[in-house]
């Protein structure tokens, strides 16, 4: 089989489309033959060696994977060979409180599919049968493919997290993305008022067509005070936050009393300033969120299958344009996702 891997940490030209053996299921393992598989940051992340998991050498990068069953190991039990299915992203043990709770996201003993063990940079993909999940009828790979991570993300950051509730006022930062993008669409699913962010005039507008309510551009300087306009001063209930330094300040600055905000990432950097005045006296509640759990996935699954939520794709490129794809998003000029096929 064809595969994109990289042989040591560093930049694009580490990426190399090559020939590899497929592989075969071990007990307990599918083999699935790789119909889509989205771009995520955190693929530039861990071909730069900046994340604090182990990477096997030669690595194949890709978390969010859709596709065919084509194999099943010893052991392996309610799929069928030939049945459509997207993987859950994260790896867990089934064994733990956290997996036995349905927590499954928060497991002792998990991690992340392509980051810890290969994953769908390929024509061919290992998952653990728990991580099977089937897909509705109406879903095709690249759909499935582009909501995998960021739709459930994003549905367990607002809805199982931050508890989003109807006509509150969301504010959405970097909607442009594709978990920002799904955080739009799954804010006005909740009945929020959405206000979201982005850089550039362009990506304004078609956050707009996705539903949001007010757009703010948070290039300029001082945006929270637009976004504290827009509101009559009173500031946002929930903030969606996964950018970090670059926003953070601003980000809770545009919270009103009682405001929660939750974040899962920062890829603009991690150190972040609190003024503790404002966090006490506003009784402002900072939420972490991580992943999502398998029922997150199938309620997001669920929702798109009946037209409710929809994947909002960049493009789809061919496996052998995989460094092509990860330069696309280092530049940050995309909207939604970017999703190879091979």
């Amino acid at each position: 089989m064809h595969a994109v891997r990289y042989h040591r940490f560093g930049g694009l030209d580490e990426l190399r489309y090559e020939e590899v053996p497929t592989p075969s299921p071990a007990p307990g393992e599918v083999l699935v033959r790789v119909g889509a598989c989205g771009v995520n940051r955190v693929d530039i992340l861990s071909r730069e060696g900046q994340t604090p998991y182990k990477t096997p050498f030669p690595h194949i990068s890709g978390s969010d994977v859709a596709g065919i069953v084509a194999d099943l190991g010893e052991g392996v039990e309610g799929i069928e060979l030939g049945c459509r299915v997207a993987v859950l992203p994260n790896l867990s043990c089934g064994e733990c409180p956290m997996c036995r709770a349905g927590e499954d996201n928060m497991c002792v003993r998990g991690g992340i599919f392509g980051i810890m063990c290969h994953g769908g940079y390929a024509e061919y993909t290992l998952a653990p049968a728990r991580n099977i999940v089937p897909l509705p009828e109406s879903m095709g790979s690249v759909d499935a493919a582009a909501m995998a991570i960021v739709g459930g993300t994003a549905w367990h950051m607002l809805v199982t997290r931050a508890c989003l509730r109807q006509a509150e006022d969301l504010l959405v930062v970097a909607a442009g993305s594709g978990i920002g993008s799904m955080a739009v669409q799954i804010g006005k699913l909740s009945g929020a008022r959405v206000i979201a962010t982005a850089g550039s005039s362009e990506k304004l507008e078609k956050i707009k067509a996705l539903g949001a309510d007010f757009t703010v551009d948070h290039s300029r300087p001082g945006w929270s005070a637009e976004v504290r306009r827009i509101t009559q001063r009173r500031g946002v209930d929930v903030v969606f936050e996964h950018v970090g330094e670059a926003t953070w300040e601003q980000s809770l600055a545009c919270l009103t009393r009682n405001g929660r905000l939750v974040t899962c990432g920062g890829h603009t950097g991690f150190n972040v300033g609190i003024d503790l005045w404002q966090l006490f006296v506003k009784q402002i509640t900072l939420i972490g969120s991580f992943a999502a759990t398998r029922q997150d996935l199938l309620d997001v699954l669920t929702m798109a299958s009946r037209g409710q939520l929809r994947p909002v794709l960049h493009s789809v490129l061919p496996l052998a344009e995989a460094a092509e794809a990860q330069r696309l998003m280092e530049n940050r000029g995309i909207f939604g996702k970017i999703v190879l096929t091979p």
